[in-house]
């Protein structure tokens, strides 16, 4: 499997549908499909640990992405080969994730450490990953700004560790509740306040090496699920029959950071989202659910003026992450994608095509409006991002 994930790395295999695809572009892709399709079916009776299962779910769902992205935009139903349909299944029955690319697979267990990069000195601690010396090990394009776009991830993922140890403490604290509780989450507070400051600066980091352009023509369009092909095509996983304890996945969004395990208590859209989740962050969120312990509740109810000034200053700096979050969408989706319908309208014009015929590469007249954006996941991005800086917004207390 790993081989033939590598050799469509080297083969620059091309998303189907792109503007532009040439004849032996798609005859490579073509060359690649059949090869995956004549694989044998391999066992994965001896994936017995939690490390070889996700290696496993990452290089299937890459051979996945690769067979489905690079398909003509004409060929409906897609059909995934069984040589990857049947242990993709199994694989994400055991890990309990759903068989398709997840957030888990291109950032959370998609690194490595280079110690070239810098890191932590002192014997204890040498070889531990840090915002600065971790590494993207497998990706479609090769480019660094598909990296970047993972590293960006990665790293606030990394940051964002002392932001769990902070809750975690601060949830303690308020069991307790006493004066030096109150003294003690301030503390925390102003700890988190200074956290939430560096992830936004990580954030925002994506744009020294990560061209907007390039990401969204060239990475992004590898990222789709069913739920936005631009067809609307159903996913058909060969020889699900041949095993009983196997079944037609209906949950088949693309990769999107609200998989990340960073909240709680969300919206409709976010709880679906828990499912691609590695299951102890699931569970980690399910014990949020059941043990709340609301912080604005109880920093009213203290009537403590220094936690309160100490957690509207969190809450501000998470607002102001929301905002370097919606900066960062319109430089990488919104302004691409609109740049991307202006090319496709233009070609349409100069080819002078009537509205029902295709274009090289599968464009159609309808798919170069400038619609509403969808998120990787599949939400309405733009409303999404919008909702949910409203909600912290709201959460400040009033002076």
């Amino acid at each position: 499997m790993g081989a033939l994930l590598d050799d469509g790395v080297a083969a620059k295999l091309q998303v189907g549908d792109k503007l532009g695809v040439t004849e032996d572009d798609a005859a490579c892709a073509e060359h690649w499909r059949e090869r995956v399709r004549e694989m044998p079916l391999i066992s994965t009776d001896e994936l017995t640990t939690s490390v070889l299962l996700r290696r496993a779910h990452l290089v299937l769902a890459f051979l996945q992405q690769f067979y489905v992205q690079s398909l003509p935009p004409h060929v409906s139903p897609i059909i995934i080969p069984r040589s990857i349909a049947i242990p993709i299944l199994r694989v994400s029955q055991n890990l309990g994730l759903p068989p398709i690319l997840t957030y888990s697979d291109t950032v959370l267990y998609n690194w490595h450490v280079d110690p070239t990069r810098g890191g932590p000195t002192d014997t204890e601690n040498e070889g531990l990953p840090t915002p600065q010396n971790v590494r993207t090990h497998t990706m479609f394009t090769n480019t660094v700004d598909e990296e970047e776009f993972y590293l960006c991830s990665a790293r606030i993922e990394l940051r964002g560790v002392e932001a769990l140890e902070l809750m975690r403490m601060t949830m303690d604290e308020t069991f307790v509740g006493d004066s030096i509780a109150i003294r003690r989450i301030s503390e925390y507070l102003k700890r988190m306040m200074s956290v939430i400051d560096d992830l936004r600066i990580l954030l925002l980091d994506v744009k020294k090496l990560c061209q907007p352009d390039v990401y969204y023509n060239e990475v992004r369009p590898w990222f789709r699920g069913q739920d936005t092909d631009k067809g609307n095509r159903r996913w058909v996983f060969e020889g699900v029959d041949e095993d009983p304890s196997l079944e037609q996945p209906t949950e088949l969004s693309g990769p999107s950071a609200a998989k990340a395990s960073a909240t709680s208590r969300l919206p409709s859209f976010m709880n679906r989202m828990q499912i691609y989740m590695p299951k102890n962050h699931r569970t980690f969120l399910n014990h949020l659910d059941a043990n709340p312990r609301p912080l604005r509740t109880f920093v009213l109810a203290s009537q403590d003026e220094e936690m309160k000034e100490a957690y509207n200053r969190a809450v501000m700096a998470l607002k102001e992450f929301r905002d370097a979050h919606m900066i960062i969408t319109a430089l990488y989706v919104i302004g691409p994608a609109r740049r991307a319908a202006r090319a496709a309208m233009e070609q349409l014009k100069a080819v002078n095509v009537d509205s029902n015929v295709g274009l090289v590469g599968g464009a159609k007249k309808d798919e170069a409006k400038d619609d509403t954006l969808r998120g990787t996941g599949g939400t309405d991005l733009v409303k999404f991002l919008k909702d949910t800086r409203t909600r912290t917004t709201e959460a400040v207390i009033k002076q």
